[in-house]
């Protein structure tokens, strides 16, 4: 994480109106394993911020109450459908909602970024794509991760739209798609070749990004 996304966190912090943000890992999807907890205290620990962590497996202290402190709310990958469905047996999923209205920046990748839509492309009950219509709403439409990284990604997110999944955005591995309420405001990528595309029924179009530093 801290090598291939470097340019992808700096960004992320630098949408905090903090000259030293609080940022939290939720890595719920990926069932709050070490090994990505470790790699997030790894890339942000020498940046100006102050990293936390908050798990749900075991004994979980108040998570709304930790969201509520944080300017920046950092979602790790895996399973989309698990991260939800936990969330909203622990109120994380009113927790994120209140952090995004009061303006706490909301981020992640992966299942990171599809819980943010209405709806999305995952790999979550098994190896095929399926969609998943359940997501916390925060932005409408769909959305689709890993465009360019997985083969089956973008036969199957646009056969879904063109066949009434509704319309909504997909990321190359490496861009980021940025919004500001409900607007989709930029894409920034970190590598050459990297696009975000709004696809609707018919029609997929590239996004122009800004490369990032």
């Amino acid at each position: 994480m801290a090598d291939a996304r470097s340019a992808l966190d700096d960004f992320l912090l630098s949408l905090s109106a903090s000259r030293r943000p609080r940022i939290c890992l939720v890595p719920t999807a990926a069932g709050d394993a070490d090994r990505v907890i470790a790699a997030f205290f790894e890339a942000f620990v020498a940046r100006e911020c102050e990293p936390s962590c908050l798990r749900l497996f075991g004994a979980p202290e108040d998570p709304a109450a930790g969201l509520a402190r944080q300017d920046v709310i950092y979602v790790s990958g895996g399973n989309t459908a698990n991260a939800l469905a936990i969330w909203r047996l622990h109120g994380v999923d009113r927790a994120l909602r209140d952090a995004w209205e009061r303006g706490a920046v909301l981020g992640g990748v992966s299942a990171g970024a599809n819980c943010w839509f209405e709806s999305c492309v995952t790999d979550s009950f098994g190896p095929q794509l399926e969609r998943l219509d359940d997501g916390l709403g925060l932005l409408p439409g769909s959305f689709c991760p890993h465009y360019d990284g997985e083969e089956r990604r973008r036969p199957v997110y646009r056969e879904l739209v063109a066949t009434g999944f509704p319309p909504g955005y997909a990321a190359d591995d490496g861009a980021a798609v940025h919004f500001v309420g409900t607007e989709l405001h930029e894409v920034v990528t970190s590598r050459d070749g990297a696009f975000a595309y709004r696809v609707e029924p018919g029609s997929e179009t590239p996004i122009e990004p800004r490369p990032l530093p």
